[in-house]
C-alpha cells in the first residue's frame, strides 16, 4: 500500500494539465484535503476532549469515450493534535464518542493510518448506468454523513435507468461499508456495532457487536420530478436484520412577483424485523425479528431573497424500536440535527426549526437549528436503548466559499444539548448526551 501511496504522489503533478493523452481518454485528478478541529466541554467535574485531525484523499479518475469512467483514491489520515481520547470520564467511566471518531475506532491508539477509499468502474449511457467497486452512496438510510475526517462509503454495485417519461430506477447490492471513522472495509454484519451499541431490553449492554450476520443490503428505489413536485420511493433490505420503506413527496409554490417560494414536504416509513434479526441467539440480537415501527415525518418551509427557512415535525411507533445503525449514516426524517440521531426508540415526538441566511454579495451564510425532542422513559431500556434523555438541542454555524480559491470552503459549528422536563439523571445520562457545548471547524479543499 505505500507503494502505491508513493506511486500516486508522483503521479498527481502530471495530472494538473487534465490533459487528454488520447482524443478519446480524459485524465482528471481527484483531491480531497480536510481539517477538522473538534472539541467538547461539560462542567466539571466530566472530562472533555479536543481534536485536530486532517485527512488527504489522493486519486485520479480516467474517463474513456465519454461512456467509461474508472476512479481510484487512497486516503491517509493523521491526529495532529488531541487530548486523550482514550481516557474514560472520571465520572461515569464512559468512553469519549466524539473526537475518537475523528480517527479509526477500531485502533484508537493508531495516528497516522490510510486506506483506500475509491476504486471503482463506470458504465454510462444517457439513460442508464451501472458502477460496482468501492462508491459513494447517498440513499435515504446508508449515505455519507460525511461530518469526520472522511464519509462513510460502500463496496458493491448500483444501476440505474431514467425512462422517457423521466422516472428514475436505481437499485443498489451492498457487500462491505467502509464507515466514518475506520481504517477497513467490513462486512455488513462486522460493520454494526462499530459505534457504541447501547442496551437490550434487560437493560445490559448490548452484545450484537462482532456476532452480527448479515452478507448484504439490497436498496430499490424510484424517483420522479414534476414542475414544482417531487416524490421519491425506497426499500432497503438488511439480510438478515430488517427491511424498511420509505416514501417522500415535496410540493413547492412560487410566487414569482413576490420573490417567494412555499415548501411543503411528506415522509412516511415502515420497518419491520427480518430472518433471525442478526442472530438467532436473544443475546446477540440487533433487532427483535417481531418488530413492526411506523415514522411520519413533515415539513414547511418558506424562502426569499437570502433567507430560507422551515419548521419540521417527525412522529414514529409502533411495536419494538426503529434501528437503523448509525454507522451507515444520518437519519432520513426532516428533523435530523448534525451531531445527534433519533434511531433507537419505541417513540419519537420531534420538533424542529431551521434558519439560513446568505449575505447579499457575499460567499458567507449563517445557519441555526433549534429542536426539541421527546423520548420514551430512561427506565424502560426496551423503549430507549441508548439511555438517552429527553432533550433540547441548539446549532449555530456560518459556511464560507470565498469565490477568489475555487473549491476552498470553511464551516464552524456549535452545538448545545440540555435535558428537558424534570429528569433526574445520572452521569451516563449525561455524558455523551446533554449538559455540552460542542465545537467543530472545518477546512475543505477539493481539485477535480
Amino acid at each position: 500500500m505505500r507503494k502505491f501511496l508513493f506511486g500516486l504522489l508522483i503521479f498527481i503533478p502530471f495530472l494538473s494539465f487534465s490533459q487528454q493523452i488520447e482524443k478519446k481518454l480524459k485524465v482528471s485528478p481527484d483531491v480531497h484535503f480536510r481539517m477538522f478541529w473538534m472539541s467538547t466541554s461539560y462542567s466539571d467535574p466530566y472530562k472533555d476532549d479536543y481534536a485536530l485531525g486532517t485527512s488527504l484523499n489522493l486519486g485520479t479518475t480516467l474517463t474513456y469515450s465519454e461512456h467509461w469512467k474508472f476512479r481510484v483514491g487512497y486516503r491517509i489520515f493523521a491526529n495532529l493534535w488531541s487530548s486523550d481520547l482514550t481516557a474514560p470520564d472520571p465520572v461515569s467511566g464512559g468512553e469519549n464518542r466524539y473526537e475518537v471518531g475523528l480517527f479509526d475506532l477500531l485502533d484508537q491508539d493508531d495516528r497516522f493510518f490510510g486506506k483506500l477509499e475509491n476504486l471503482s468502474l463506470t458504465y454510462s449511457k444517457e439513460s442508464w448506468g451501472i458502477s460496482a467497486g468501492r462508491i459513494a452512496i447517498n440513499e435515504d438510510w446508508i449515505n455519507a454523513q460525511d461530518g469526520r475526517l472522511s464519509p462513510t462509503g460502500i463496496e458493491g454495485a448500483n444501476a440505474w435507468l431514467v425512462t422517457d417519461s423521466k422516472w428514475k430506477f436505481s437499485v443498489w447490492g451492498i457487500g462491505k461499508v467502509s464507515v466514518r471513522g475506520t481504517s477497513e472495509w467490513l462486512s455488513v454484519g462486522e460493520s454494526i456495532g462499530v459505534f457504541p451499541v447501547g442496551r437490550d431490553p434487560d437493560g445490559e449492554a448490548s452484545q450484537y457487536a462482532g456476532k452480527t450476520e448479515s452478507d448484504w443490503i439490497g436498496i430499490a428505489e424510484v424517483a420522479k420530478d414534476w414542475e414544482g413536485f417531487n416524490l421519491s420511493a425506497s426499500n432497503t433490505l438488511v439480510q438478515n436484520i430488517s427491511n424498511t420503506l420509505w416514501a417522500q413527496g415535496e410540493k413547492r409554490w412560487k410566487n414569482e412577483q413576490a420573490g417567494i417560494t412555499w415548501l411543503w414536504g411528506v415522509q412516511a416509513g415502515f420497518q419491520s424485523g427480518l430472518g433471525a434479526g442478526g442472530n438467532s441467539d436473544p443475546i446477540f440480537q440487533y433487532k427483535n425479528p417481531e418488530d413492526r415501527n411506523w415514522a411520519f415525518s413533515t415539513r414547511f418551509g418558506y424562502k426569499k431573497s437570502a433567507w430560507d427557512l422551515h419548521l419540521n415535525y417527525t412522529k414514529t411507533g409502533g411495536r419494538g424500536i426503529w434501528l437503523s445503525p448509525r454507522e451507515w449514516g444520518k437519519d432520513a426524517w426532516y428533523t435530523f440535527i448534525p451531531r445527534e440521531r433519533n434511531e433507537g426508540f419505541s417513540y419519537l415526538d420531534a420538533l424542529v426549526a431551521f434558519a439560513e441566511y446568505t449575505f447579499p454579495n457575499t460567499a458567507l451564510s449563517a445557519f441555526a437549528h433549534f429542536g426539541f425532542h421527546w423520548l420514551p422513559p430512561l427506565n424502560a431500556p426496551s423503549e430507549n436503548k441508548y439511555n438517552m434523555p429527553s432533550y433540547r438541542q441548539i446549532n449555530l454555524g456560518v459556511k464560507y466559499a470565498p469565490k477568489s480559491i475555487r473549491k476552498l470552503d470553511f464551516q464552524l459549528l456549535v452545538m448545545n444539548k440540555e435535558s428537558i422536563g424534570n429528569q433526574r439523571l445520572n452521569p451516563n445520562q449525561i455524558y455523551n448526551k446533554v449538559g455540552m457545548i460542542h465545537v467543530n471547524g472545518i477546512v475543505n479543499w477539493r481539485w477535480n
